[in-house]
């Protein structure tokens, strides 16, 4: 299986080490023919996520300025957004989400919620889940309405590193992405999808990315483990996006 871009690096401007242009080159040199710049939302706090809103027309700006130096390499503008309530809220405005190439959602920690109470409550579960089988059932209900909320609510294009910390009911994900339209990422940094997960979601009909999840210019395009889990998984190249057929 042969993969021709990397929907999930990250730069500076979040939680990265490369800046936008380092990426870019990363991905000529290994002859990548589409990359994607998806830094963290600005709701994720402790730094790691985009200070403000307008760092993505400064993102957009340095796009624009690498592909004039490797014209061979297209470049997207897209967001690693946070889920930041139960309802499916994200931490994107409308008016922003229009100007992206590439909407990705995922569940994280240290992320600002819609309302604190609620962002309290979920946190609390989370954090206490190991104690009863009753928080244990009751964390993986709320990560998984909070996620599948957010897919019907917006327009996303693909889960990021779905159960990664966060217990998730995997197949109904699946099914809410595969009516949507939204891949599930098969993520190469966080080693939590299993080949049981990958057959468990392909049998709902979710098509799937293979995401390096590049936190440093020398990791982007680092698919070995995700395609030897695809393959395991006897996922084709029609069922991975970012895979040639």
């Amino acid at each position: 299986m042969e993969l021709f871009a990397d929907y999930h690096t990250h730069t500076k401007h979040s939680h990265g080490r490369g800046t936008v242009l380092e990426n870019v080159a990363r991905a000529s040199a290994i002859g990548l023919e589409e990359i994607a710049i998806c830094d963290h939302g600005p709701a994720h706090l402790m730094g790691i996520g985009i200070s403000n809103l307008r760092v993505l027309d400064t993102i957009r700006g340095e796009i624009n300025a690498s592909m004039e130096v490797y014209p061979d390499v297209r470049v997207k503008l897209g967001i690693e957004a946070n889920v930041t309530s139960i309802a499916g809220d994200i931490d994107i405005p409308p008016e922003y989400l229009r100007k992206l190439d590439l909407v990705q959602v995922g569940l994280h920690l240290m992320v600002k919620p819609e309302q604190w109470l609620d962002g309290i409550n979920r946190t609390a579960v989370h954090l206490l889940r190991g104690l009863t089988p009753g928080l244990k059932r009751k964390s993986r209900l709320l990560n998984t309405e909070a996620l599948i909320n957010a897919i019907y609510r917006h327009q996303i294009d693909i889960v990021t590193h779905p159960g990664h910390r966060f217990n998730i009911d995997t197949r109904e994900l699946a099914k809410a992405c595969a009516i949507n339209n939204t891949a599930f990422e098969i993520n190469t940094s966080h080693k939590n999808m299993t080949v049981e997960l990958i057959e468990l979601a392909a049998n709902e009909g979710v098509k799937f990315v293979i995401g390096s999840d590049a936190h440093h210019p020398n990791r982007v395009g680092d698919f070995e483990h995700g395609i030897a889990l695809a393959k395991q998984a006897g996922l084709t190249p029609e069922l991975v996006l970012n895979a040639k057929s």
